[in-house]
């Protein structure tokens, strides 16, 4: 080689060097994990943990899956974003609807009238006009303007549902919410809802029953029984209106049109997804949904990412004009009447760790997130009145908190039937009392939830009709009402009630022997430990002796269904919100045992029973109100529960998404979000600046070591020249 050409490569070295060090000056972040043209494109940023499930509306019961199926499914009714109590208010529909009373005979009965008048509920719901579905190969047409089932040909290269070519649309009718609602009843969706729609459907069990004599048939003949078959209490009235007919009063069937499991579902879809060769590729219904919605699935690699796009035949629709007092002051009403979605992309990534999640909301490739245990310290403190407040460093960086309690409830339980803990003795009831007293939750939200939680009184969490704020809400069996704030009652009182019930010092009077008590756990890690020796300690403090029984769900599950416990830990979220789906809990014709119903406590008190079964009918007022005060009381008295805790949660969003607003009942609130990428892309580069100075030790290090070398050669070759 000459020496020039040598010299070419130590300039080219040099120059190598030189570009690297200057790459620091891009105006992409380093470590940005999403493609340079990204960066300021006008897409929300956000993660997930698992795969969902099912993303058939007729199947899918989990919040993981409604936050993508809630963005593209329309049911007919939605909750208002702002107001509280939470309200339903029209999506598809045109008003939400009011039901028709009729007696036995079929003649219509007024709106007051006694529940047990009334035979059935008419409910009839009339949708808009020139809604349309978005684009889908199910609606694609030949060029002689008919649908043509694609050939293996057709099927040649292609892989997931964007592969295919021809799409098309069609307009939203009534037949197609009907047609989901027989889907509900065919044993082959397999709906979770199925067996509470059979108890108020009128003619849905009749329904399941016909279908199930043909559940072998071929997917596409399926869709052809159903379409070809009529349920006796659910018609079709025109093109835009339907009606369903409901056994009796059920003032909370409304609360079902508004979850997914009522949203349309078109039968084209069904036939498009019966062909075969696609479910081998994973297109079919359950992977690829079809809606209405602001948004559609446009990518659905699980192991990756997933991601939302607009609906490009999405109607719009408005944003909220109205909400609570406060919502005007916080300008969260700033784009009232504008129409929605306002982002144009959604996109999920795939992260199953919590630290890793965390660190890239920080760095600000997420837009908002939750608060995992292993952070909270370093997002939020508590303040001397014990709310939770921003620490500075989230403070600087504009980043904001909302909080909301959750409407569920986390309780321990007594298992009624047992001879010790259960019945309805002076003695258990007492024992029961003193527990309550000793079962710090307070301190128990403190430790294990990080305070994001609120101590329950009662069955009905905060939000929900029939809850009692203030000195009116508390359980004067557990609490005193001491200068304006719930006091727990002493240890000292619930020693006493121990005495009472015959357990002197946590001894059976009788027998002179501790009393003992089994407590099932679920407990599958180590983590788990401290909680349960949490818990042993609870129950020492009366000197009883707490057995933890440790073992995994579905044995957990087993051992409830069986009555075989005596005192466990579970909770209830609600499907919707009304008193009647928490008090329901404790109605006695729900017990699990006897009745496999969701009464894991088998808690039965006849006059219990009896407010329950007319306060489930009345309307929200007065009477309902008196009605649910004397359950409440009855149940406060009898304790079948230690009421626990309602959960709160947290979430923190920074300065550039605006519309966050917490709505528990609500899982349709991405077509609200607003962000400002601009924004977002300089923040991201100023929290992201590349770390230069390895880069530069190591070009010092390359000219230490390198150029003495050259020089040498350069030496060598020029003396031999000479």
């Amino acid at each position: 080689m000459r020496s020039s050409e040598r010299f070419d490569v130590r300039g080219g070295l040099l120059f190598g060097l030189a570009a690297l060090l200057l790459a620091g000056c891009g105006e992409v972040p380093w470590n940005d994990p999403y493609p340079a043209g990204d960066a300021t494109g006008n897409r929300v940023y956000s993660s997930f943990a698992e795969r969902p499930k099912h993303l058939d509306p007729a199947r899918s019961y989990s919040a993981d899956e409604y936050a993508f199926l809630a963005q593209i499914y329309e049911p007919p009714l939605q909750y208002h974003f702002l107001l509280r109590p939470y309200r339903l208010v029209p999506l598809t529909a045109l008003e939400v609807p009011e039901p028709a009373y009729f007696d036995i005979d079929g003649n219509p009965l007024p709106r007051d009238a006694p529940a047990e008048s009334i035979h059935r509920s008419d409910y009839l719901i009339r949708i808009q006009s020139g809604i349309r579905y978005q684009p889908h190969p199910a609606f694609a047409a030949d060029e002689a303007g008919e649908d043509r089932a694609p050939t293996a040909r057709d099927l040649r290269g292609i892989n997931q549902l964007g592969d295919f070519e021809r799409t098309g649309t069609r307009e939203l009718t009534a037949a197609d919410y009907v047609h989901q609602i027989k889907r509900l009843a065919a044993p082959w969706t397999h709906s979770p809802i199925a067996a509470v729609m059979r108890k108020h459907i009128i003619g849905f069990d009749a329904y399941a029953d016909g279908l199930a004599q043909m559940a072998e048939t071929d997917p596409a003949g399926r869709v052809a029984r159903l379409r070809a078959s009529e349920i006796a209490g659910v018609e079709v009235v025109d093109p835009y209106s339907y009606r369903i007919s409901v056994k009796g009063k059920y003032p909370q069937f409304a609360y079902w049109l508004a979850m997914p499991f009522f949203a349309p579902m078109p039968w084209e879809a069904e036939v498009f997804y019966a062909q075969p060769g696609l479910r081998e590729r994973n297109i079919m219904l359950d992977w690829y949904p079809v809606g209405t919605g602001p948004f559609m699935l446009g990518e659905n690699n699980p192991n990756l990412r997933m991601v939302l796009e607009r609906n490009p035949n999405f109607r719009g629709e408005p944003y909220p004009s109205e909400g609570m007092p406060e919502d005007t002051a916080s300008g969260i009403l700033a784009d009232a009447g504008r129409p929605m979605p306002f982002i144009d992309e959604a996109i999920y990534s795939l992260e199953k760790e919590s630290i890793p999640r965390w660190n890239k909301f920080l760095q600000g490739f997420y837009d908002s997130s939750g608060i995992a245990s292993d952070a909270f310290d370093q997002a939020v403190q508590i303040d001397a009145g014990g709310e939770p407040v921003l620490t500075d460093a989230m403070r600087e960086r504009g980043i904001s908190l909302l909080t909301s309690v959750e409407p569920s409830v986390m309780y321990m339980g007594f298992n009624m039937l047992d001879p010790v803990i259960g019945g309805d003795s002076e003695r258990a009831r007492l024992l029961r009392r003193a527990i309550a007293i000793a079962v710090d939750f307070e301190e128990f939200i403190s430790i294990f939830t990080n305070g994001r939680g609120l101590v329950a009184q009662g069955p009905i969490p905060p939000g929900i009709f029939g809850y009692r704020e203030g000195e009116a809400g508390i359980n004067p069996f557990v609490y005193e009402w001491v200068d304006g704030r719930a006091v727990r009652r002493s240890l000292d009182e619930a020693r006493v009630l121990m005495e009472q019930a015959g357990y002197p010092g946590g001894r059976d009077q009788a027998t002179g022997r501790a009393l003992t008590i089994n407590y099932e756990a679920i407990a599958t890690g180590p983590d788990d430990r401290a909680r349960l020796n949490w818990i042993r300690k609870q129950f020492a403090k009366l000197g009883i002796e707490l057995v933890i029984r440790s073992t995994d769900y579905n044995r957990f599950q087993e051992k409830i269904r069986n009555g075989t416990g005596q005192v466990f830990m579970w909770g209830w979220n609600a499907d919707y919100p009304d008193p009647e789906n928490f008090l329901f809990l404790l109605y006695g014709p729900n017990g699990k045992v006897e009745h496999q119903g969701e009464n894991a406590s088998n808690y039965v008190n006849p006059e219990f029973d009896r407010l329950f079964n007319a306060m489930r009918f009345m309307d929200d007022g007065p009477e309902r109100q008196a009605a649910i005060d004397r359950m409440v009381e009855i149940a406060r008295t009898d304790a079948p529960w230690l009421w626990g805790f309602n959960p709160k949660a947290f979430s923190l969003h920074h300065r550039w998404m605006y519309n966050a607003s917490p709505n528990q009942m609500a899982n349709n609130t991405l077509k609200y979000r607003r962000v400002d990428p601009e924004l977002r892309a300089q923040l991201r580069r100023d929290w992201n600046p590349p770390i230069l100075w390895p880069l530069w030790a190591v070009g010092g290090l390359l000219v230490v070591i390198v150029l003495p070398a050259l020089w040498l050669v350069w030496r060598r070759e020029r003396s031999t020249a000479l």
